[in-house]
């Protein structure tokens, strides 16, 4: 049982790695590990890079450019939910009344987190690579409404750093595997 479960593992790994397959499922798989899904891109990133070598830069920017879209694709998911909150703090049931929309809403760490993010702004997002916050911080530079293309061209330098560094430090830690 064990040995078929193995084999089928490798056969989808090697079919994944061919080069007409290969790049377009780390693009999915990059693009769908950067929204709010628990996903990782860099095992098959790695993988194909070991499969082949030769690949190592077009991977790295498909892998980049899925990334990047999904985390723009949060951004706009933040972008929306702050605008469907807007428009819900505007509406009364009656119609004859408006709720103050300067109550903001949580505690301590969410007014800290609001005011750094507001402070260091579109820069912030060079830090969407990092796991477990990169993704949220998407969606709250959205629900701020930071400047689209400045967070666009910040979150991609901060996720090609991040391919860069992660593959290539796989490949220098298994450079046999």
């Amino acid at each position: 049982m064990e040995a078929s479960l193995l084999g089928f593992i490798q056969s989808a790994l090697a079919y994944l790695a061919l080069p007409q397959v290969g790049l377009s499922a780390i693009f999915v798989i990059a693009l769908v590990s950067a929204t709010l899904l628990p996903l990782g891109s860099e095992p098959a990133v790695f993988a194909y890079i070991k499969v082949a070598p030769d690949m190592f830069w077009p991977a790295v920017l498909i892998a980049t450019a899925g990334n990047t879209i999904g985390g723009v694709i949060t951004y706009g998911m933040g972008w929306a939910a702050k605008r469907a909150a807007d428009r819900i703090r505007h509406h009364d049931t009656a119609g004859t009344q408006t709720v103050d929309a300067s109550a903001a809403p949580g505690g301590r760490w969410h007014q800290r987190s609001h005011a750094w993010l507001d402070r260091a702004g579109p820069p912030a997002l060079l830090l969407a690579w990092l796991p477990v916050i990169g993704d949220p911080l998407c969606a709250v530079a959205g629900w701020l409404q930071l400047r689209f293309w400045p967070s666009v061209i910040y979150m991609t330098i901060g996720k090609f750093g991040r391919y860069v560094v992660m593959t290539g430090g796989l490949l220098w830690l298994f450079p046999g595997a």
